[in-house]
């Protein structure tokens, strides 16, 4: 059920950001693709990405390190309809849901619908491990540092108290690359 009591109507649009993450066939070219298949999303319009990131896996460890990053788009989609987006992005990837933590040909990830608290089947926001995770707060925080994860606080302070429990390590910032998809610049 949503705690939110502001109506969102389908015409207001909303910023929204998004994990990216993959460790299987060509992880970086995944998720190049993946930042350019939001920008065509419909009612959608990708406005950030941050640098490309290599961490190791999580919960199932005998796997390959994954490439991270973050994306932010504008969108008129509903949470659910954005979330349907995503799940679809991944299947024409070739995700595969085998077992938790499982490796991945691509993972979209919502972490944040504008402000949005919800918990519903399948749908909770603000993403309910974003604040424990390094590799998705990195990112994060490169691209949006001063934005409000609800119940939390800003993106900047959640990742240094992330960083004062992990091992920085973990993650490390790829060179950049001089192409990047639409959008991200």
């Amino acid at each position: 059920m949503a705690e939110n009591t502001a109506a969102r109507s389908s015409a207001s649009r909303v910023t929204a950001y998004i994990a990216l993450g993959a460790n299987l066939g060509d992880p970086i070219a995944q998720i190049e693709r993946a930042w350019a298949e939001l920008d065509n999303l419909p009612e959608t319009r990708l406005t950030a990405c941050s640098s490309l990131y290599v961490s190791k896996p999580v919960g199932y460890v005998d796997q390959p390190d994954f490439i991270n990053a973050t994306a932010c788009v504008i969108t008129q989609l509903s949470p659910r309809a954005l979330l349907a987006a995503l799940l679809s992005i991944e299947a024409r990837h070739g995700r595969d849901r085998t077992f938790k933590n499982a490796p991945r040909s691509l993972d979209l990830d919502l972490l944040l619908y504008d402000g949005l608290v919800m918990h519903e089947h399948g749908l909770t926001l603000p993403h309910p491990r974003m604040t424990e995770r390094a590799f998705v707060l990195v990112p994060l925080a490169e691209i949006a540092a001063a934005a409000l994860i609800p119940g939390h606080g800003r993106v900047d302070d959640c990742l240094a108290r992330c960083q004062a429990q992990t091992d920085n390590n973990d993650i490390r910032r790829l060179p950049a690359e001089p192409a990047r998809a639409a959008g991200c610049q």
